[in-house]
C-alpha cells in the first residue's frame, strides 16, 4: 500500500505518488519507440538518533538522458550497517513493487525495471552484498551494486 508522503520532482516540486506515475506515463509516451528503464535505489545517512532514508526512482531513456523522482523517510536510528543496508533496499523493493502495480493497473508496458542497491564488493558493505543481492533477486527484480548502482550511490544520495 502507498503512504502518503510526498516525492519531489526537481522541477515540478512535491508530488504524490499518483502523479510521478502520471509524469512517467509521460515521459514514456512522449517517445513511445524509446527503451526505457526504471531504475529504484535507496541511500540513507545517519543522524544521532534518526536515520534519513532517500529513494530515488529514475525514468531512463536509453541514450536520451532521464528525469528523477525522490522521497525522504526518517526513522529511528538502526542499531547496525547491516540493518541499515537491508531497510535501504527494502524501501527499494517497496516503491518498485508500487510501481509494478500502478503501472500494470495503467496497462504500461514496454520498460524495464531494476533495484540498485548501495552495496559493493569493497568497502564496508562487501559482507553484505550476498544477502542483499539475493534477496532482491529472490523478489523476482534484477539488481545492480556499486559502482553500477547509480540510481542509489548518486541520484538518492544527492539528496540525503
Amino acid at each position: 500500500m502507498v503512504d502518503d508522503r510526498p516525492f519531489h520532482s526537481p522541477t515540478l516540486g512535491p508530488l504524490p505518488f499518483s502523479r510521478v506515475v502520471d509524469e512517467i506515463i509521460a515521459i514514456m509516451g512522449a517517445d513511445p519507440k524509446a527503451e526505457y528503464q526504471l531504475i529504484v535505489g535507496t541511500d540513507s545517512q545517519t543522524y544521532h538518533r534518526t536515520a534519513e532514508y532517500v529513494t530515488a526512482v529514475v525514468v531512463h531513456r536509453v541514450g536520451k538522458g532521464g528525469r528523477y523522482f525522490w522521497r525522504r523517510v526518517r526513522e529511528r536510528r538502526p542499531n547496525s550497517l547491516r540493518e541499515r543496508i537491508w531497510r535501504e533496499a527494502w524501501l527499494s523493493y517497496e516503491v518498485a513493487q508500487w510501481l509494478i502495480d500502478a503501472l500494470r493497473e495503467r496497462e504500461v508496458l514496454g520498460y524495464h525495471l531494476e533495484i540498485h542497491v548501495d552495496v559493493g564488493r569493497a568497502g564496508r558493505t562487501r559482507e553484505l552484498v550476498e544477502e542483499v543481492v539475493g534477496m532482491i533477486i529472490g523478489v523476482g527484480l534484477p539488481v545492480r551494486t556499486k559502482p553500477e548502482a547509480y540510481a542509489a550511490s548518486t541520484v538518492a544520495d544527492k539528496h540525503t
